[in-house]
């Protein structure tokens, strides 16, 4: 399955989704299936824009019906929100075959809910972070990617040629990819499940009925209370870590070349790709209210920041932020 050709079904038509698609489908020898709840709104090719004017694009074969685009295939890659794994899996399982199953990030359950499903012995992968920042510009048809990754680390299980995996998957991203050690070093991140649940608490903690006069710009306008927020729930991260004996994540504040809640705010707020991306809010009478049915609230508190919190209480580490944060946005849900 490493040769020339390869056969891929990405499921979920998500921005992830379409990006991928198109990035894959611009392979020589590569075939692209999308898994899709909404068949009839896709074109019969896909294509993604970068920053530069790069355009990625290729035909797909999409369908709502696993059995018409899951089975035969080398890889199934879920691109779906942390709340559609669990079905995702069920609804693939009976057409699986040799396939390797993967998902494009791992720290919404994806491995956990894999080994339940799918049992000990699947061929499974992950990644720990996305590999593209990425938005859809027409839905079924065009999309942007508007930022990549320098490299990715991806997680490997029940593979036997491990290092031609890890090549195939950087040449089918076009970007470098790393082995972890453990699924737990891609499951359990401070990415999305701290990043965003730390700055979601900060901005609106206390403010849930409020009108804002405007979208706050999630990244553009982040604050020295939510860099802080951050590197306490990091720090909780990380005695788990420790405990748990994993490797290869990075703290927050040397990922992001700082030193302080002052200069992790700078770094944050000033990334280039991230300028122009606003918080979960809904217009309402006299301005923006929050969203609590975002994604944002949806997947990174009860699917993200859930498996730190449930494995940091299994290893007896006390997690009070974490915990604060986590409490208040599962019950705004």
């Amino acid at each position: 399955m490493y040769g020339s050709n390869i056969r891929v079904c990405i499921c979920g038509g998500g921005s992830l989704g379409h990006v991928c698609a198109a990035v894959l489908a611009s392979h020589k020898g590569v075939s692209v299936n999308i898994l899709s709840g909404h068949p009839d709104s896709w074109q019969n090719s896909v294509s993604a824009t970068d920053p530069d004017g790069k355009v990625y694009s290729g035909p797909i074969k999409v369908s709502a019906d696993p059995s018409e685009v899951a089975a035969g295939q080398d890889i199934i890659l879920l691109t779906v929100p942390g709340y559609l794994i669990e079905k995702t899996l069920e609804s693939i399982k009976p057409w699986i075959g040799k396939a390797v199953v993967g998902s494009i990030v791992s720290s919404t359950g994806f491995f956990f809910f894999a080994h339940r499903i799918l049992g000990p012995e699947a061929a499974l992968f992950g990644f720990q972070r996305v590999p593209y920042i990425a938005r859809v510009k027409e839905y079924g048809s065009k999309a942007l990617l508007l930022g990549y990754k320098d490299s990715l680390v991806a997680a490997l299980e029940n593979i036997p040629d491990r290092e031609g995996f890890r090549t195939k998957l950087q040449e089918l991203f076009e970007t470098k990819v790393n082995l972890a050690s453990s699924f737990l070093e891609v499951s359990l991140s401070n990415s999305n499940p701290i990043l965003h649940t730390g700055r979601l608490y900060t901005m609106f903690k206390g403010r849930e009925n409020e009108v804002f006069d405007h979208n706050i710009l999630f990244y553009k306008e982040w604050t020295d209370e939510a860099s802080q927020k951050l590197i306490d729930m990091d720090a909780e991260f990380f005695r788990l870590l420790g405990k748990l004996g994993i490797g290869g994540i990075s703290p927050l504040l040397e990922y992001y070349e700082s030193t302080d809640a002052a200069s992790l705010t700078r770094k944050i707020s000033s990334i280039p790709a991230f300028q122009a991306i606003t918080s979960p809010m809904v217009q309402a009478e006299g301005g923006w209210k929050v969203d609590f049915g975002s994604r944002y609230f949806t997947e990174d508190f009860p699917f993200g920041l859930r498996w730190i919190k449930e494995l940091a209480e299994e290893n007896d580490i006390p997690t009070p932020i974490i915990d604060e944060v986590y409490n208040w946005g599962t019950n705004r849900i």
